[in-house]
């Protein structure tokens, strides 16, 4: 089974593009939300994560995603720890769960793919990129957030140009009608590579 990795910044419209690859019979692995089930899952991490950030960590045995976000969203150092009790055990799931799959290939779904070195572990990568002032309107109207808290978190995220110099293919998400385009055209590209 070929791992596609699927990436892009805050707001890029991943989960946009995540569901039309699903229209298309493909796969997907949405990294962020198994990795938000398994903190609230698993014993062994909540433990963890209570001995790094203290019983606020946790509220009524679910993880306190406010309270995790804003202590690590300035604070790499602590963001690293974070990450390095979570993605082992998200790695282990993703790879039971590819096992399961009966497809040409599947997706991977994660925001910091490159970040964190898990592109080295994909076949392929896809790039989401859309402007910034779009990308701040996306989230702004999603979440109950500020535009500032925005920011930080796009800043502690690689740019999109240094992103591309890592990605296969790159989709520009502005135009939906456009966009399931380009998604049609990597699909096609990805099930001839798959065939050979």
């Amino acid at each position: 089974m070929k791992i596609i990795g699927l990436t892009g910044g805050i707001g890029s419209g991943k989960t946009t593009v995540a569901r039309m690859f699903e229209e298309l019979g493909i796969p997907v692995y949405i990294a962020d939300t198994e990795a938000k089930a398994l903190m609230n899952r698993s014993k062994i991490i909540q433990r963890k994560l209570i001995q790094l950030l203290g019983k606020s960590a946790y509220i009524d045995g679910k993880i306190n995603r406010a309270f995790l976000a804003e202590k690590i969203f300035n604070d790499s150092e602590l963001r690293q720890k974070v990450n390095s009790i979570v993605h082992p055990k998200v790695a282990t799931h993703f790879e039971r769960w590819v096992k399961k799959q009966q497809a040409p290939y599947c997706l991977k779904e994660a925001a910091i793919l490159f970040e964190t070195g898990g592109y080295k572990n994909c076949d392929a990568t896809i790039l989401v990129v859309a402007p910034i002032a779009i990308r701040l309107e996306r989230v702004l109207s999603r979440d109950k957030t500020t535009e500032s808290a925005v920011r930080a978190r796009m800043e502690s995220q690689w740019s999109d140009e240094k992103k591309m110099a890592l990605a296969d293919y790159v989709i520009e998400n502005i135009d939906l009608k456009n966009v399931k385009m380009q998604v049609e055209k990597i699909h096609r590209s990805l099930i001839r590579k798959v065939m050979i």
